[in-house]
């Protein structure tokens, strides 16, 4: 199987969707746990790039938001990388406190218990209602 340039460049061909957006996974610098996943689109992921703030882009507001700008739990970006197809991208960041927006410090939080039900298996580590008072 011959790799094609885009597998193996050192050029960016940065592959959106049809919604013009890439998958972004935040994982902590020094632990490795992943910590959420978001979506960017241009405009965010060149962002991202140039402040070394994780950055994305809300599907639901219909834009642009920085982590960790409502909460101070901002993500700090060490490195940034994009897998093999170039249509993911993966940062890796110094977490300035916790990442979910609901109190734990990753938004994976909950794990599987057989295949109906959810089992907690961090511990909340902020009230939300305290962070974002509104």
């Amino acid at each position: 199987m011959s790799q094609s340039p885009q597998e193996i460049g050192t050029v960016p061909g940065v592959r959106f969707n049809d919604q013009g957006l890439i998958p972004a996974i935040v994982q902590d610098a020094d632990t490795k746990a992943v910590l959420m996943m978001g979506w960017m689109n241009q405009q965010a992921l060149t962002q991202t790039l140039q402040t070394r703030k994780a950055t994305f882009f809300s599907r639901s507001r219909g834009k642009l938001w920085v982590k960790g700008e409502s909460s101070g739990h901002v993500q700090e970006v060490v490195e940034a990388r994009i897998d093999c197809d170039q249509d993911v991208v993966l940062l890796s960041c110094k977490s300035h406190g916790p990442c979910c927006h609901v109190g734990y410090q990753t938004c994976f939080y909950r794990a599987w218990d057989g295949q109906d039900k959810l089992r907690f298996v961090e511990e909340k580590v902020f009230d939300p209602a305290t962070v974002y008072q509104k």
